[in-house]
């Protein structure tokens, strides 16, 4: 029979546990482990009111923590080469999620989003996946087209109006936070693969007129520009998150009021298992819990761009930057719609934010960049 001594040896002898990024491998443990605690201290209140269970969303997210970390597990020892027969495949799977997700009586709205497939208490969101499956596209579009990416027509092109379909789907449910990352993800891609500079500064003309169509075309935009700009021209309206935001931060000094004792997860902070994490970690932290989540991420991002640049093939280059860039580039965006620097997006705090899709498939992207890493 086989036991865990036996498991564990062959793990050894294989070479996996031997080669694999040990120190990026306990980051992504103790940011995981420590943001199941805080979703867990932020809304037990809520949970307990709502659905008379304080344990409601820490149940659910630990189930997604557990099933991330087994299939982080199986990731990592996939060679990551495999994704390049399988990219379109992948790509194209995900593409469909996006389809159906739009369709009444499939997907369900959520926060006035459809961008969900519900599965009994839990969610998936078809979204959250598609940034992966792009960067895996990408990276293989871009390992093999490297000379025709000199001409914009026949080689950027292609990828463009592939990253516009996508971003038109996710913006039809709306989720403008997550399209803005897979954009900026792609984009940024692009411009590392060596694509020249007058080309981005003529996409962000582009750009900035397609914010502003975006931003009249739906009116509660521009409320949450309004509110970023001054929040308490709407103090109980669209200024209102923010505004608890900053309550929530100020109080937390050097070492916060300690675990469990913030205040304004008493219904002041709407739903801060969510967006607003941060700031009840910094209520509850102060500045030394801020100090360890931010070496924890910067650890993270620091590992995942040294294993790309270590990388052995470009295909494994494009997809550890992609999935690194994707992560640190959301991860920022969080940050600074919790203190105001910027109108609220709707974007999660990877590892930290409550939400199944989006910690499985950062558990994922964590197990490529452990796989690309046994390579370097």
């Amino acid at each position: 029979m086989f036991n865990g001594s036996y498991i564990w040896s062959l793990v050894i002898k294989g070479g996996y546990m031997k080669k694999v990024d040990y120190l990026l491998l306990i980051a992504i443990i103790i940011i995981s482990l420590f943001g199941l605690l805080m979703i867990y201290s932020s809304s037990y209140v809520w949970a307990e009111y709502k659905f008379n269970d304080p344990y409601k969303f820490l149940k659910s997210q630990a189930i997604f923590l557990i099933v991330g970390y087994v299939i982080m597990i199986i990731v990592a020892n996939i060679p990551y080469t495999k994704y390049l027969n399988k990219a379109n495949i992948i790509f194209g799977v995900c593409f469909l999620l996006l389809i159906l997700v739009l369709i009444p009586g499939i997907g369900t709205i959520r926060n006035g989003s459809r961008s969900w497939f519900g599965i009994g208490s839990l969610g998936i969101q078809p979204s959250e996946f598609t940034k992966l499956a792009l960067i895996i596209f990408t990276s293989k579009y871009l390992a093999h087209n490297e000379k025709l990416l000199k001409d914009i027509k026949k080689g950027v092109f292609p990828i463009l109006g592939i990253l516009l379909l996508v971003f038109g789907l996710i913006m039809l449910q709306p989720d403008f936070g997550t399209g803005v990352v897979i954009v900026m993800t792609i984009v940024v891609l692009l411009f590392v693969s060596g694509v020249k500079m007058g080309f981005f500064i003529k996409m962000g003309i582009l750009g900035l007129m397609g914010v502003v169509i975006l931003v009249i075309m739906a009116p509660y935009r521009l409320k949450r520009i309004v509110s970023f700009v001054n929040p308490w021209t709407d103090p109980l309206g669209s200024g209102f998150q923010i505004i608890q935001s900053l309550y929530s931060i100020g109080p937390g000094g050097l070492l916060g009021l300690g675990f469990g004792n913030s205040i304004q997860k008493h219904f002041y902070l709407p739903e801060p298992q969510t967006d607003f994490i941060f700031s009840i970690i910094s209520e509850e932290f102060g500045f030394v819990g801020i100090l360890i989540v931010a070496t924890l991420f910067i650890t993270i991002i620091y590992r995942g761009f040294k294993i790309g640049i270590n990388s052995e093939d470009k295909f494994g280059k494009f997809l550890a930057f992609g999935i690194t860039f994707g992560l640190s580039f959301q991860a920022l965006l969080n940050l600074m719609v919790v203190v105001g620097l910027i109108p609220v997006t709707g974007v999660t705090l990877p590892f930290l934010s409550y939400g199944g899709s989006s910690l499985l498939i950062t558990l994922v992207s964590m197990g490529i960049l452990l796989n690309i890493s046994k390579y370097n």
